[in-house]
């Protein structure tokens, strides 16, 4: 009988190691996917006109709270008699895994409120521009999952099978099938998501026209990813056996409802919903810059100026 193509993987998840202790892949994935949203946080002050310490306080709030949600969402989702009991192990436990992608988002949702109102910024304004490093950022995580060889799927036959050879509940429960390597089907559909964000945002100046656009097609790119993956991925906890859905996908459905919402309200609504502070100056500053760009938005239709814009300009001329 001929076997099935597969891939043996056999890969140390541990960068190096001094005496007892040890630099992960998976840690440095995290990192990096952090960093990386600091990067376009610094690149979208810096294109809409925003000062440099609005980019530095999202470095402090959406790390912080990413972390924190992704940690506590774990203990509190995955195995909450355990973390109740011995609530210090949360912390102490932390070196020990458990990252849980939806209480990291829960989390970042409270730091860029935190965030927004700090820096008084709209809400959405964040929202949609966090989803663009969200998208790539997970595809990093999700590769960190693949160097720790875990959160795979269940058996294939087919020839880009994984074998997990250093995962205990490969060698004891699958072994020696081949198993779906979901990690990387999952990193590939957030990348595809983060370009569809990323040519929306630069090319489409979609978070200036429908504000909340672009925060709905990440949730949905991202959970509805995850919720039709769970299908073929292994359960992450014992008492997932036997769900019609399991954990991931409970937790997934109200992030896809809440995608679809803001996707409807921002295709309603015009860019004044999310104006903010700054704008205005780089505006200027682009239209000195180019001054055909400027007569060519003086040229632009009346119609469309906000109602708001409208009314202000109708009271200045009669007090005139």
């Amino acid at each position: 009988m001929i076997q099935p193509l597969t891939v043996v993987w056999d890969f140390d998840p541990v960068l190096f190691r001094i005496g007892t202790f040890d630099i992960r892949y998976y840690g440095l994935m995290w990192a990096l996917a952090i960093l990386i949203g600091a990067k376009f946080f610094d690149n979208f002050c810096k294109r809409e006109g925003l000062p440099s310490k609005v980019s530095e306080s999202i470095f402090v709030y959406g790390t912080i709270a990413t972390i924190l949600g992704a940690r506590l969402g774990h203990c509190l989702f995955y195995d909450p008699v355990e973390y109740l009991s011995k609530p210090w192990t949360i912390i102490t436990g932390f070196r020990d895994g458990g990252m849980a992608s939806h209480g990291a988002a829960i989390g970042l949702l409270i730091g860029l409120w935190l965030f927004s109102r700090k820096n008084r910024l709209p809400y959405v304004w964040s929202l949609d521009r966090i989803m663009i490093p969200v998208g790539i950022g997970g595809a990093i995580v999700r590769m960190g999952n693949l160097f720790n060889s875990e959160i795979f799927g269940r058996a294939t036959t087919l020839p880009w099978g994984f074998e997990f050879v250093r995962s205990h509940k490969w060698v004891t429960e699958y072994a020696p099938a081949a198993v779906h390597p979901t990690q990387i089907y999952e990193a590939l559909c957030y990348v595809v998501t983060f370009a569809i964000l990323c040519w929306l945002y630069y090319r489409k100046d979609m978070a200036r026209r429908h504000p909340g656009v672009l925060f709905g097609i990440g949730l949905i790119g991202v959970f509805l990813t995850r919720f039709f993956l769970e299908f073929i991925k292994t359960e992450q906890e014992s008492f997932e056996v036997g769900w019609a859905l399991d954990m991931g996908q409970w937790l997934s459905i109200p992030f896809i409802v809440l995608g679809v919402c803001m996707i409807w309200r921002g295709a309603k609504h015009s860019a004044a919903a999310a104006s903010i502070p700054g704008q205005h100056a780089a505006s200027a500053a682009a239209a000195k810059r180019h001054p055909a760009e400027k007569q060519h938005s003086a040229a632009e239709p009346a119609a469309q100026e906000s109602p708001v814009a409208k009314s202000r300009k109708n009271h200045k001329k009669i007090r005139k």
